[in-house]
């Protein structure tokens, strides 16, 4: 009536792998990783000490963890003891959550992005990428940080400034008190830390405080004196240090967060709608061919403009070379971007900030605009939409943040008065005047030119469905919303296995789509 039912009788076959699909995920993973030179973890283990898991076996684990939706190193523990999948990638071993953190965060650090290296390097073999096209693009993930342990730049500034000034004004009442120095030093900038309240550093502080508690030892009876040094070095000090140290970690940062200080505050993507609070965060930029990921970098800047340079020198450095054409989005349009483009003999299709206004109807019949206009180059005169002309008066020469020089001619029309159209040209007073970089012009020229060429076009609209479709899979569908580690490091590594879980998921989904084709 009954299948037989006996649960202490052993049964055959005894080997996990008879009970794996021979076209499961999981044996994609393994032969993946199989195919690494064992060469590539040596510098991971510096010998000594007990026998250690194999690199291979880990590898394998937490890639596979991360194609299904696993991130907690709790929970690789968990599955490596109940699922037959992890069990039969780990050989029935059994790592704890320890040592599977401790590989991923710590041991891994300076091997992963050799083992995404050779991966790719498979997958070019395999025909799965040519590394001929490289899409761009960039995406927010929040960080592991509590989102109201806050620093922010312009506040620890002001309040450094306060201080600064408080502590002069300490220093002054201490002059005042003593009558004899007072005469000597009047209308001077004080002797103990010099200069103006902007110049007083901690380091200066202490030493005056040093000289001040010397007096003390000759004076011990003088209240006052004994009050302010106990103000400076009880109060003023400890707090001047701390304002000094947040602009240390900030660096040339708006923000960071305390509980993980290389997180900056950005806002998310989904909270642009709802105009959300900021959040810590890093920037995430990719560069994919087909869906694969072919580099991946970690920012702490909340615009993709200043990441693409950095980000493409690791791919430089990844790959050995770049591939022949960049595709970007308007995010990355600037001159900056433009001239390290050139400079690399890339074919750069990148659209500038203003390039889909340009197409509207509005924009072409709006007079003010500059682009509207007529450029001489005999002449080096504009004609504005009045049949005014614009004369050159002078250049000008500016700095980015980066320290990029941006050189800019300078033009005033030649008489805006009684012109019928300065109502919608210009609200300023007097001539029209426009500043134009002609290096950052010949740029967008060319980039329009690009774009609209049939093949430029069919590349901008594969840009939409190449990475935006990779950070909707990882984001939306493997459910990716939040880092696990903390630190610029130990993040770079979770999106390194990131990265590695959705390239051979990808390889999967396309071994499969051209095995259907074939049967259909």
């Amino acid at each position: 009536m009954y299948i037989q039912y006996t649960m202490d009788q052993l049964c055959l076959p005894m080997d996990l792998e008879e009970d794996i699909p021979s076209n499961h995920l999981v044996r994609v993973v393994n032969a993946a990783v199989n195919r690494l030179d064992d060469k590539i973890f040596a510098s991971a283990y510096p010998g000594g000490g007990r026998d250690s898991y194999h690199p291979k076996m880990l590898t394998k684990v937490i890639i596979y963890a991360y194609t299904q939706r696993i991130y907690s190193s709790r929970l690789i523990e968990k599955a490596v003891r109940e699922n037959i999948m992890f069990m039969w990638l780990a050989g029935r071993q059994r790592p704890d959550f320890r040592t599977i953190n401790r590989f991923r965060s710590e041991r891994m650090k300076n091997v992963l992005e050799d083992v995404f290296t050779a991966v790719l390097q498979f997958l070019v073999e395999e025909k799965y990428i040519k590394l001929d096209h490289y899409f761009v693009d960039g995406t927010k993930i929040e960080a592991n940080a509590n989102r109201y342990t806050f620093v922010w730049g312009k506040a620890v500034v002001k309040q450094k400034a306060k201080l600064q000034e408080k502590v002069q004004t300490l220093f002054a009442a201490i002059e005042a008190a003593e009558i004899a120095e007072e005469q000597e030093y009047q209308g001077k900038a004080l002797p103990e830390l010099g200069g103006d309240a902007s110049s007083v550093t901690s380091e200066k502080l202490d030493e005056a405080i040093e000289r001040l508690e010397a007096k003390l030892q000759e004076r011990p009876k003088d209240k006052p004196l004994k009050k302010a040094v106990r103000i400076l070095r009880k109060d003023l000090l400890p707090r001047l240090q701390r304002y000094e140290h947040q602009q240390e970690v900030l660096g040339d940062r708006n923000s960071y967060s305390k509980t993980d200080k290389d997180a900056t505050f950005m806002r998310m993507k989904e909270d642009h709608m709802r105009n959300g609070q900021l959040k810590p965060g890093y920037n995430v930029q990719i560069g994919t061919e087909n869906q694969f990921i072919i580099n991946y970098s970690l920012h702490q800047r909340p615009t993709d403009t200043r990441c693409l340079k950095p980000h493409l020198e690791k791919a430089k450095a990844t790959l050995g070379q770049l591939p022949r054409t960049i595709i970007a989005d308007a995010g990355y349009g600037s001159e900056e971007n433009y001239a390290y483009l050139e400079n690399e003999n890339l074919e750069a299709l990148v659209k500038y900030s203003t390039y889909h206004k340009e197409k509207s109807k509005s924009w072409q019949k709006d007079i003010s605009k500059v682009d509207n206009w007529q450029y001489d180059e005999v002449q080096d005169t504009w004609t504005c939409a009045a049949g005014r002309t614009l004369l050159f008066r002078y250049e000008s020469k500016g700095k980015t943040e980066s320290g990029f020089e941006i050189r800019k001619r300078h033009y005033r029309s030649e008489s805006c008065e009684g012109c019928p159209l300065r109502a919608d040209c210009t609200k300023a007073q007097g001539d029209r005047e426009i500043s134009i970089s002609p290096a950052y012009k010949r740029y967008k020229e060319q980039a329009r030119e690009k774009l609209r060429s049939e093949e430029g076009y069919a590349l901008s609209v594969r840009r939409m469905i190449e990475p935006e479709s990779v950070f909707g899979q990882i984001k939306n569908n493997r459910g990716f919303r939040r880092f696990l580690l903390r630190g610029l490091k130990k993040v770079s590594l979770e999106v390194g296995w990131l990265s590695l879980a959705h390239n051979l998921l990808k390889k999967v989904a396309v071994d499969r789509r051209i095995k259907k084709a074939i049967q259909g």
